[in-house]
C-alpha cells in the first residue's frame, strides 16, 4: 500500500460527502496493487475508506472456510460505514482488490465528533447502506434461482474492470452457489465459444454484449 496526502481532486470528493476538509484531520489517500487486501475480517478498523478509482470484492469468510463474496465497488461508495453505524472497531469483512484501488482513508477517532453530527453526511452514509442491502439481497436471490450459466455470467460482468476478469475461482463458485468442476467447465465452455480469452492473471471479455445477453435476468 502506498500513502499520500490529498490533492484538490481528493477535496472536491470529500465535498460531494458533505465532509469539509478544514474540519477534518488526518485524511490521506491510500493506494493498493491489484489482488492487495484492504482489510481484513476481524482486524481492526480504525478509518472509513472513500472510494476514489478502481474496483474491489467485498467478502465474508463462512464456517467451512471459504469466501462468499458480498457487493463491488466502482469507483464510488464508502467501506466501514456498517462499522461506524454500529461503533464497531473490528472489521466484519474482508475486502480485496481487483484492480488498482485508490481510496480517501479518514481516521474515525478524531473525527468522530464532526462526523456523527454532520446530518448531511449521515444521511448520504445511510443511503449507501440501504443500497448495499438490495445489491446482497438480489445477488441471495440469483444464486437461489438462476441457471448456472446466467450466474457465472452476471458475476463475471459484476466483477470485471475494464473488461478484464480476474479472482479466486474457488471463492467464485462458492459464491454463484455451484460446484468448482461445474463453474469451471461453464467458464471454459465461454473460452469455447469465444466470449472469453484465457490470459495471463485472468481473462479478457472479448464478446461483452454477448456475455451480458447470457446474464440477461441476473442482472437488472
Amino acid at each position: 500500500m502506498q500513502k499520500k496526502l490529498l490533492g484538490a481532486k481528493q477535496e472536491q470528493i470529500l465535498t460531494e460527502w458533505n465532509l469539509a476538509k478544514d474540519c477534518l484531520r488526518g485524511c490521506e489517500v491510500w493506494q493498493f496493487d491489484q489482488r492487495e487486501t484492504i482489510i481484513t475480517q476481524g482486524g481492526l478498523f480504525d478509518r472509513l475508506l472513500i472510494v476514489l478509482a478502481g474496483k474491489a470484492k467485498v467478502c465474508t469468510l463462512a464456517d467451512n472456510g471459504k469466501n462468499l463474496v458480498l457487493a463491488y465497488y466502482i469507483s464510488d461508495g464508502i467501506i466501514g460505514d456498517m462499522e461506524f453505524a454500529m461503533n464497531k472497531d473490528e472489521a466484519a469483512t474482508t475486502m480485496v482488490a481487483l484492480s488498482n484501488f485508490q481510496c480517501i482513508a479518514l481516521p474515525i477517532l478524531p473525527n468522530e465528533t464532526y462526523l456523527r453530527q454532520n446530518t448531511l453526511f449521515l444521511n448520504q452514509m445511510a443511503k449507501g447502506l440501504a443500497e448495499k442491502l438490495l445489491l446482497s439481497s438480489e445477488n441471495f436471490l440469483s444464486a437461489a434461482f438462476y441457471p448456472g450459466k446466467q450466474r457465472l455470467c452476471g458475476y463475471i460482468l459484476q466483477s470485471a474492470y475494464k473488461n478484464f476478469f480476474t479472482d479466486n475461482l474457488t471463492d467464485v463458485a462458492a459464491t454463484i452457489g455451484m460446484s468448482y468442476r461445474h463453474m469451471f467447465r461453464l467458464l471454459n465452455d465461454l473460452i469455447t465459444d469465444g466470449i472469453l480469452l484465457k490470459v495471463a492473471g485472468g481473462y479478457e471479455i472479448i464478446q461483452p454484449v454477448q456475455l451480458k445477453q447470457f446474464a440477461n435476468g441476473y442482472l437488472s
